[in-house]
């Protein structure tokens, strides 16, 4: 187990769940919108084709060589048509940053994110940083520089 150190915002509402996993085998931890006071009431409403940057109210600090994945809710994602814009999102380990969840609507009908609700999920991996070395030349393949749909029918 890893141990990742939080803090919440000074507006953030403390009764609103930090991240959480539901049940023992989940792999990511339940994020909840923690509105500011002035949109705790109505929500953030998102009609079809609108994006908004959910708040968390909390920054985190994590291991060196690691990164939390901000990931989408398939139950938001099937239900409502919800996602994430930038899926996976990534939370470096040097950023100290409020963490927001960047959230689209591609559902037919306006969707109203309440205040607590979860929003999306975390999920911790290790980071393994590449050194480029520029060649002449690349090994050959059997794919070689097929691209989209080269490998196989859909």
């Amino acid at each position: 187990m890893m141990a990742v150190r939080i803090i919440r915002a000074d507006w953030a509402d403390p009764g609103i769940a930090l991240p959480a996993y539901a049940t023992t085998g989940a792999a990511g931890a339940d994020l909840r919108a923690n509105l500011r006071a002035e949109d705790r009431a109505e929500g953030v409403m998102l009609v079809p084709g609108q994006r908004a940057l959910v708040p968390t109210g909390f920054s985190v600090a994590l291991p060196p060589d690691m990164e939390m994945q901000i990931r989408p809710r398939s139950g938001l994602a099937l239900k409502h048509g919800l996602t994430l814009v930038n899926a996976p999102g990534t939370v470096d380990a040097d950023y100290r940053g409020e963490v927001g969840v960047l959230m689209v609507n591609l559902g037919q009908e306006p969707v109203t994110l309440r205040h607590g609700d979860r929003i999306a999920q975390a999920v911790f991996a290790p980071v393994v940083r590449a050194m480029f070395q520029e060649v002449d030349s690349l090994d050959a393949t059997a794919r070689g520089r097929g691209g989209f749909g080269s490998t196989g029918q859909a």
